[in-house]
């Protein structure tokens, strides 16, 4: 069995949990590997690109963006990514860093697999795809500058709903979590096949978040009388401008992320604690 570990070590305590799980995985007698930039005493190491192919499972160290970045790109590999937090809310990590004795049930074969929809963006303009990415969490129509207005229209079929606000979401029940949940979105059960629509800081009273089926795609332009430079965020990262005549697809990746599970702790116990406190638990 191979084993990739992915760390950000920019985060706290990651160093120290690489360490923690080269000794472990060289007990199970499984190979562990880790990019050839990142040094590491018990591990193999490979070009990162390398260990999305060799690799049995992924283990990523650090927060919710950490493995929303490493899950999207092992989707295209059809590998399980676990999560090891060391983040703050860490809603995608199922273990902490108290617990990497569960490792171990990666060789027992005790875990479960949960695939997370995706979402498919083209950016198209005067008729031609000049980019596509995928998004675990969200993506997201935004001005910007702080509080300026811009006029999104939003085309499902042969519907079209008008929005003036600040920003647009689009999310996947996993991102219903995420910048969708700040704004005023509902939490969706992550395992679902749902795209919510979720204005931001909207200037019409009625403007609500809605909910889509998975088969739908949907189509969006944006525009500012006033100018306003317009841009298009995917999980978070600036990917492209939005001009008058710029049209955003969006609709379900034909890509899956798949998170391991080795413990029973639900979604719903994960809610319930994190808004409890605020913190990891």
């Amino acid at each position: 069995m191979k084993v990739a570990v992915l760390p950000n070590l920019d985060k706290r305590g990651s160093a120290e949990v690489v360490e923690k799980l080269g000794v472990i995985l060289k007990n199970e007698g499984i190979e562990g590997y880790l990019p050839e930039n990142i040094a590491g005493a018990d591990f193999k190491h490979l070009p990162e690109e390398q260990l999305y192919k060799i690799a049995d499972f992924i283990i990523t160290i650090g927060g919710d963006g950490t493995i929303i970045r490493y899950a999207k790109r092992a989707a295209f590999e059809d590998k399980p990514v676990l999560g090891i937090n060391a983040g703050r809310m860490g809603y995608l990590a199922n273990i902490e860093q108290n617990e990497l004795g569960l490792i171990s049930k990666l060789k027992t074969g005790e875990y479960f697999v949960e695939n997370r929809m995706m979402l498919s963006v083209s950016v198209v303009e005067n008729g031609k795809k000049l980019a596509e990415y995928n998004a675990l969490n969200d993506a997201v129509i935004t001005s910007g500058f702080i509080s300026r207005i811009i006029d999104i229209s939003v085309a499902v079929g042969k519907d079209y709903i008008s929005y003036r606000a600040d920003g647009l979401i689009i999310s996947t029940p996993t991102g219903s979590t995420a910048y969708s949940m700040s704004a005023g979105g509902p939490i969706i059960d992550p395992l679902t096949q749902n795209m919510c629509i979720t204005p931001i800081c909207s200037h019409s009273l009625s403007a609500k978040p809605i909910l889509l089926g998975a088969e739908n795609t949907v189509k969006l332009k944006a525009y500012s009388k006033k100018r306003t430079d317009i841009y298009l965020t995917v999980d978070g990262r600036k990917v492209s401008a939005v001009r008058p005549y710029t049209e955003i697809y969006v609709k379900k990746s034909k890509q899956t992320a798949k998170l391991l599970r080795l413990n029973d702790r639900s979604f719903y116990k994960t809610l319930s604690v994190k808004f409890r406190d605020g913190r990891s638990m």
